[in-house]
């Protein structure tokens, strides 16, 4: 799923790397990432999960994902009956533009973002809040709905300024474009599909990072970006793991493997006739064989996956794990009345096993899952034809077609689920894309979410996994490693285990406001 520069002179197509001015020269950093945000503004969604560069939340993970304060001096008290989350602000913390942080901006943020005028895609995820409120300048009082065990994860949103973001339209407002925060850079252009440059922010109550040019290069095409990664034009990117092979002799770079939820699956809608049988999916379900895709596809850096908590999770429902079984496969559709034709394609009352598949054109890990899924698909009697698309044709086809999709955060179960199953969200945007459907799932989804009990929420979440088996909406493939390739020029280097959205904030340089420049 898409992540939710003009500029100074950084990056571009020949600023930066190892050939240009900007490597080793101990002060910036060009980036190449498959994809750009589309939008900066936090209040429609951008770098709701933390590592926005340019904002902060009141709270923000480490190295091993465990929270720790950010905007907030500590970490959040709550109530006996967790209901009520109070966080206390740093003082004198401040915007780029120099006004200092309120306790009112981070209600104007949150209350921004659940108004029904504005177009966040995300706001269900703070469906639990009832109200916030300002006690004193630094004093933030949320209080909820019902308890929702994750809520303080979901704080890790960026806060913006009342007297900046609260000028115009949030939707359509300069804002967008052109934000302020009080996070460790600073933007200083964007030329969209080219690069966003970014330059340190020498006041953040942080620290002025080391690395005081950041220029974040949008290079879609996988070969491309490895292309300008061995010319020079890149100091560091992400590459699916065949191309980053090709790096592993190079002296002065290095590969960073990092440890993700980030799945690939194939949605399969439920309004297209073939993908909305059950037998279909329960055929496809067990025809994959997710251990070949690991081994050939992602030369080992990954998992196969089973649904969309990978099994490393303690959350994962053991015994769900699907098996590679042909035979089996075959059975289902005979037994489901699908006949095998001339051809080796199967038709049922007149209507052939056949289906379209789209995937992000460039996106070669996409490419590779929907051929090799096609080749699984086609010995079990279903053709899959698989189709190249921009992201705008391929959200113009969610209804009728698959998608060869990615998606996965590891914060917790619930924010892997709902948005993915939750029929109130079918068709909602690159929610739901499957347009699933079924009361035991949604029973079970807000139970998990509901409460704020560990056990009760584990047999929820059980019950979701093992829903999945029986009916699954979507064929889950791999969990992937993301892998990167960088110039070894810098000390403070590590990762996160990461979710699917990785680019601008996310990826090795996670940390990059602390990194230090090798001796």
């Amino acid at each position: 799923m898409p992540s939710s520069g003009g500029g100074n002179g950084d990056g571009g197509s020949g600023d930066g790397g190892r050939g240009g001015s900007g490597a080793g020269d101990g002060t910036s950093l060009v980036v190449g990432i498959a994809q750009e945000p589309e939008t900066l503004n936090p209040l429609l969604g951008y770098g709701k999960d933390g590592n926005s560069k340019i904002f902060d939340g009141l709270l923000t993970h480490d190295a091993g994902m465990k929270l720790r304060p950010a905007l907030a001096e500590k970490l959040p008290d709550v109530s006996d009956d967790g209901r009520t989350y109070t966080y206390r602000l740093r003082e004198g913390v401040e915007f780029s533009d120099g006004e200092e942080l309120t306790a009112e901006d981070v209600v104007f943020t949150y209350e921004t973002i659940l108004d029904e005028g504005t177009n966040n895609p995300s706001k269900g995820e703070l469906d639990a809040v009832a109200d916030v409120r300002a006690k004193d300048d630094r004093t933030v009082v949320f209080r909820l709905k019902y308890p929702y065990a994750p809520f303080a994860e979901r704080t890790v949103l960026p806060i913006v300024p009342e007297h900046a973001a609260g000028k115009g339209d949030v939707n359509t407002g300069p804002f967008n474009t052109a934000p302020i925060g009080t996070g460790p850079y600073v933007l200083t252009g964007w030329s969209r599909g080219e690069k966003l440059t970014l330059k340190a922010n020498p006041d953040h109550w942080g620290g002025a990072p080391k690395v005081e040019r950041l220029t974040m290069a949008v290079v879609e095409d996988d070969d491309v970006r490895a292309t300008r990664l061995r010319s020079g034009d890149l100091d560091a990117a992400v590459l699916p793991p065949a191309l980053a092979a090709g790096f592993e002799d190079d002296e002065g770079r290095r590969r960073i493997d990092a440890r993700t939820a980030d799945y690939r699956a194939v949605t399969l809608p439920t309004g297209n006739k073939v993908t909305g049988d059950t037998a279909v999916r329960r055929a496809l379900d067990t025809a994959v064989d997710r251990d070949a895709m690991v081994d050939g596809i992602l030369d080992g850096a990954g998992r196969a996956a089973h649904g969309p908590i990978p099994v490393h999770s303690p959350w994962f429902a053991e015994g769900t794990e699907r098996s590679h079984d042909p035979a089996k496969a075959r059975k289902i559709l005979d037994e489901a009345g699908w006949k095998p034709g001339e051809d080796g394609i199967r038709t049922k009352d007149g209507r052939r096993a056949s289906f379209t598949l789209w995937y992000f054109s460039g996106d070669k890990l996409r490419q590779d899952h929907a051929l090799a899924y096609a080749s699984d698909a086609k010995k079990a009697g279903i053709e899959v034809k698989v189709q190249a698309g921009t992201r705008e044709t391929v959200r113009s086809r969610l209804g009728k077609d698959a998608m060869l999709m990615g998606n996965g955060f590891p914060a917790d179960p619930d924010f892997d689920l709902y948005g993915l199953l939750h029929s109130s969200l079918a068709g909602d945007g690159w929610n739901n894309m499957s347009r699933y459907t079924s009361e035991e799932v949604d029973e079970a989804l807000d139970e998990g979410r509901r409460s704020n009990d560990p056990k009760t929420r584990g047999k929820a979440y059980d019950r979701v996994q093992r829903a999945l088996v029986k009916n699954p909406g979507y064929t889950f493939l791999t969990h992937i490693d993301h892998v990167y390739v960088m110039d070894d020029d810098w000390d403070g280097v590590t990762t996160q285990l990461e979710p699917h959205d990785h680019g601008l904030g996310t990826g090795p340089w996670w940390n990059v406001e602390d990194w230090t420049p090798k001796k």
